[in-house]
């Protein structure tokens, strides 16, 4: 079912664009598909609902199967300090996220991102 879905949002997309989807728009296709599950994990913990918080985190990561590998929290926050070394010693937390994403958008999720930048940031900032 979760796959079935997957394809129907490629499908989708395909007709949108009018054509075949390259290789980087099915990844944002599954990406987004695992970003819906991630905010409906949150709301379904909110409202209490455990049976569909589990049902969510299940197709989330039958979704995440099919992407490349995240990288690890370490070697995020050195290719984050990276990004950042081109912006000086005091970027504005906008210019950080939009550099760091430019750099990273196939390799972490956005969050995951935005939680490396906020942590390089605090270290520049005395």
């Amino acid at each position: 079912m979760t796959l079935r879905m997957a394809i129907s949002a490629m499908n989708y997309r395909r007709i949108e664009r009018n054509g075949q989807l390259s290789d980087e728009e099915q990844l944002d296709v599954m990406r987004k598909q695992v970003k819906q599950r991630e905010d409906s994990i949150t709301e379904f913990k909110r409202g209490n609902r455990a049976d569909l918080v589990d049902k969510e985190t299940r197709e989330r990561e039958i979704l995440k199967l099919y992407l490349p590998a995240e990288m690890d929290s370490a070697a995020l926050m050195a290719a984050v300090t990276e990004a950042l070394t081109p912006l000086g010693a005091d970027p504005q937390f906008g210019a950080a996220m939009k550099a760091a994403m430019a750099a990273l958008k196939d390799k972490a999720s956005g969050k995951a991102i935005q939680e490396a930048v906020r942590a390089a940031l605090e270290k520049k900032t005395p």
